[in-house]
């Protein structure tokens, strides 16, 4: 597969209330790291991803991460195809670079490029 799914993002007003709910759903491992509630992937299978408080709408949103070797390119596509941009290409310092983009039926899907690509 081309551009698997590499992350998860969970959104809320409070990230305390919401780490408080998944670690006892479901027993996830979550750790502060930066701005972001990190959910380790405690298994082989599965990916990690993290909870996140923007502090702007939306509060309350859930979205995937897909690899993408070219984000401009990835956003092109998507365009012409229909969707358009909700955050462009951004860095996140030491880790890598994402964008959002909303799909033909505006659910936001995040691209996802890691620093070591």
């Amino acid at each position: 597969m081309n551009h698997p799914v590499v992350h998860f993002e969970i959104g809320g007003k409070d990230t305390t209330r919401s780490k408080d709910f998944y670690s006892k759903l479901f027993g996830w491992k979550i750790e502060q790291s930066g701005a972001a509630q990190m959910v380790s992937a405690a298994s082989d299978i599965g990916i990690g991803g993290h909870l996140s408080s923007l502090g702007h709408e939306p509060h309350n949103y859930v979205t995937i991460y897909v690899l993408a070797d070219d984000i401009p390119a990835m956003i092109k596509k998507a365009e012409s195809l229909g969707g358009s941009v909700v955050i462009p290409e951004t860095e996140v310092p030491d880790m890598g670079h994402f964008a959002w983009i909303k799909d033909i039926d505006k659910n936001t899907i995040g691209l996802w490029k890691p620093m070591s690509q």
